[in-house]
This record gives C-alpha cells, sequence and structure tokens, in this order.
C-alpha cells in the first residue's frame, strides 16, 4: 500500500463494525495484511470466527472483558485494564510495519468513558506510519479525532428495529 489514510466510521447508527470488517475482506482479497484489534468486546461474534478460519492474513484480538459491553454499566478496574492492555497492543500493530490496514474497532467507546485519553487516541494517529491505513469505529468520536482523519463517515439511527425489543440476532447483529 503506497498511502495509507485515517478513516472514523462513528455514529448512533449500525454499521459501523460491519464497514470496517468489509474494509478488510476487500483489503485481504488484495493481499495486504490486516490487523483487527475489536475494543470493549471480549465475545467472538460470528464474523471473527470466519476471519479467522478463511483469512490466514487477517489477526483479530478482542480487547474487553468477561464482565460484557461497558456501554450499559460502571467500567471496572477489569475493564480499565483490558482498555490500557489492548491499546498497548494496537499502538505496537500500528507502528510497526507489520500490517497494511489497522482497524480499531470501538476504540471511541473506552475514550468517552473515560478509559483511554483523548491525547493518547491523537498521538496515535499522529505517530501512524504513511503506508498504514487506520481505521476507527464507535460512536463518540471526537472533534479532534474527526479533524485528524482524513475520511469520516457517520451512521446515523432513523429506524432500528431494537427499539420494539428485538435483540441481537445470530448471523445479522452478532
Amino acid at each position: 500500500m503506497d498511502q495509507g489514510y485515517i478513516q472514523i466510521y462513528t455514529g448512533n447508527g449500525k454499521g459501523k463494525t460491519t464497514a470496517a470488517l468489509g474494509l478488510a475482506m476487500r483489503a485481504a482479497g488484495a493481499g495486504y495484511r490486516v490487523y483487527i484489534g475489536q475494543f470493549i468486546k471480549e465475545m467472538e461474534y460470528s464474523e471473527i470466527g470466519i476471519l479467522r478460519d478463511r483469512f490466514p492474513e487477517v489477526t483479530v484480538e478482542l480487547f474487553g472483558t468477561p464482565e460484557g459491553c461497558i456501554i450499559d454499566r460502571e467500567p471496572s478496574d477489569d475493564d480499565k485494564n483490558a482498555a490500557a492492555a489492548g491499546f498497548d497492543k494496537a499502538r505496537r500493530a500500528v507502528i510497526s510495519g507489520e500490517y497494511d490496514l489497522v482497524i480499531l474497532d470501538e476504540l471511541t467507546i473506552p475514550v468517552a468513558m473515560g478509559l483511554l485519553s483523548e491525547e493518547s487516541i491523537l498521538k496515535l494517529m499522529d505517530e501512524r506510519p504513511d503506508g498504514v491505513e487506520l481505521v476507527i469505529t464507535g460512536r463518540y468520536a471526537t472533534d479532534k479525532m474527526m479533524e485528524m482523519a482524513d475520511l469520516v463517515s457517520e451512521m446515523n439511527e432513523i429506524k432500528h428495529y431494537y427499539r420494539q425489543g428485538v435483540l441481537s440476532r445470530k448471523g445479522i447483529e452478532c
């Protein structure tokens, strides 16, 4: 990859992770080496299993805790430690030169919840080598993050069946 850019997929609508994973498959199909670090997620959703099985050029790491998603609860010390350890691994993946595409899924959530500093994310974005495409996903991307990015897409919820009590469905949301 000659020139890498910084992309952010944010907003309260569905599709941020899905878009990033679609890009991961496209990049893998082009022969690129891909790293995916998923923050706040400990459970391996359906797409991760197929990526691990069928795309050896994609490395996936999960940086959540067995307590589950932190969005609906007060973060614990384990959540703080998992976010910090995950960010350290993610930072190494970005600056190592080993990967052409690095996706940091839900990275904005630990920032919004005070588990990671905005400054650390901005520094990582600044340290990114030129040939690395960096994709950051999640609700609540900060104004400064979006200013530093080369591409920002915002997913907005217009209507969602979750509001009618439909929970995550295997193969569709998880």
